[in-house]
């Protein structure tokens, strides 16, 4: 098994069950701003805000450190449904405060996929309680990502996610995305919307749920603006709610504090985690609009569901120590104007890699979709696990990037996301251009010899 100062472990060295049995893993043992340390003392670049963009700040930030022995210290623990604390309270009034117009009330809860949980829990509350109990079903994107509980794995429609676990999952209606390639104008996408509401009956259909902007499914992905004014229509329509994971993009990471500040519509319930907590605590939150609110003061008067560390005063007073710092310092007005120029810089420094398709960028997230360099359009061929690649020999350049896989739909291929903490220097930003670009040029060469002999697809 592994010793305490192994810099790898492997599935047969170590006690614990890890995701991918196949893989090494590297094991880190002291950060510090934007770079880690293994245990061999070599360091990296971390362009992933801890590898699942949830160390928006950094590693070790002493005041945020602080903030958490302080409140240890006086009340680290109680259950929030019959108490409540200082914390709590004051987390929600800053939470809606900087929320878009019209949220009045959040929620809180351990992470993301329980954030996501809890929305569609919530939007189906709201139906009950205004009597329209017929309403379940959920229509999200194909090509998704929300979360590994049965609830949130049934929102996407890829069946690599899904298998062996459907027969556990609510049958719910996915539509494709309305990218580059598939879908230009959103039109088509509308079309299958209307389609999913025919199929499952209009009255039947409780919210649709989807990111305003993509993390890992398709990395800094939205739909163009008229895809999201059919959405909007459709709502007041058909009586659905609108739910937005904002996991990721909530709380500053596309330089705003919400993306959907950004589109022409209001959504009804926004879920948030990762950055709420900025990787020092386990927090996320669901926030809701009045009208969610009043429909269940009038009804049941009761959402009591919830798990053991919702709303505990640790987490609580981490999340209001990470906001206190976006706002003094400044940071989401910074991700938004720096991310600018940080995709330009990502987009001149990849300019000659001949499989980068495009950069797409939202503050600091960002995404690099690769295509097939002979048509300039077609997927790479899945079997040479190019996103894979990139991510291996990043990580030999001494950077920290996470890459995803075509997928069995056929709606994605290979993609990069990179997300770096809003703290890193300008220094820092363009070592990290420098190493991920001199990576994308090393399995360039490599893809050459292995697509001579293969067709296009």
């Amino acid at each position: 098994m592994a010793r305490a100062r192994d810099a790898v472990v492997t599935s047969q060295t170590t006690h614990v069950l890890p995701l991918e049995f196949g893989r090494r893993y590297p094991v880190l043992k002291r950060g510090d701003g934007v770079w880690v340390e293994d245990e061999s003392g070599r360091r990296y670049l971390d362009a992933m805000s801890g590898g699942s963009m949830a160390a928006t700040l950094g590693h070790g930030r002493k005041d945020i450190i602080a903030a958490a022995r302080a409140q240890a210290e006086k009340l680290a623990y109680v259950h929030n449904e019959r108490l409540t604390n200082p914390a709590q309270e004051r987390l929600a009034e800053e939470l809606v405060a900087v929320a878009p117009e019209g949220f009045t009330r959040a929620r809180f809860v351990t992470g993301g996929a329980e954030a996501n949980e809890m929305a569609l829990q919530l939007a189906r509350r709201y139906h009950v309680d205004r009597g329209e109990s017929k309403r379940w079903q959920v229509i999200s994107p194909a090509q998704a990502y929300h979360g590994p509980t049965m609830a949130t794995l049934a929102l996407t429609g890829r069946p690599g996610l899904k298998r062996p676990l459907e027969v556990y999952m609510s049958d719910h209606l996915h539509i494709p995305p309305s990218t580059w390639r598939f879908d230009p104008s959103g039109e088509e996408a509308l079309k299958a919307l209307d389609r999913a509401l025919e199929a499952a009956g209009p009255e039947t259909v409780s919210a649709y749920f989807c990111e305003p902007i993509s993390a890992a499914a398709l990395p800094a992905y939205t739909p163009p603006k008229r895809f999201w004014e059919g959405l909007a229509e459709r709502r007041e329509k058909h009586g659905f709610l609108i739910c937005f994971d904002e996991i990721v993009t909530g709380i500053g990471r596309t330089g705003h504090w919400f993306a959907a500040e950004t589109l022409p519509l209001v959504p009804d319930i926004i879920a948030t985690a990762k950055g709420l907590g900025a990787g020092y605590a386990a927090i996320g939150a669901v926030l809701c609009r009045q009208h969610v609110y009043d429909a269940i003061a009038k009804g049941s008067r009761r959402f009591t569901l919830g798990h053991t560390w919702d709303g505990a005063p640790l987490s609580c007073a981490v999340g209001l120590a990470v906001v206190d710092v976006l706002k003094k310092e400044g940071l989401v007005e910074h991700v938004k104007q720096r991310g600018q120029r940080l995709r330009d810089e990502l987009a001149a420094a990849l300019k000659d890699v001949p499989f980068v398709h495009e950069v797409r960028g939202h503050g600091y997230l960002l995404g690099i979709e690769y295509v097939d360099p002979r048509d300039h359009k077609s997927f790479l061929p899945p079997e040479l696990r190019t996103a894979g690649r990139v991510d291996d020999v990043a990580f030999e350049h001494g950077l920290i990037t996470y890459s995803t896989m075509p997928t069995r739909d056929g709606f994605a291929g290979d993609q990069t996301l990179f997300a770096p903490p809003f703290t890193s220097t300008d220094a820092e930003l363009a070592e990290m251009v420098e190493r991920y670009a001199g990576a994308l040029q090393q399995v360039a060469k490599e893809l050459e010899s292995k697509l001579e002999a293969r067709p296009v697809a």
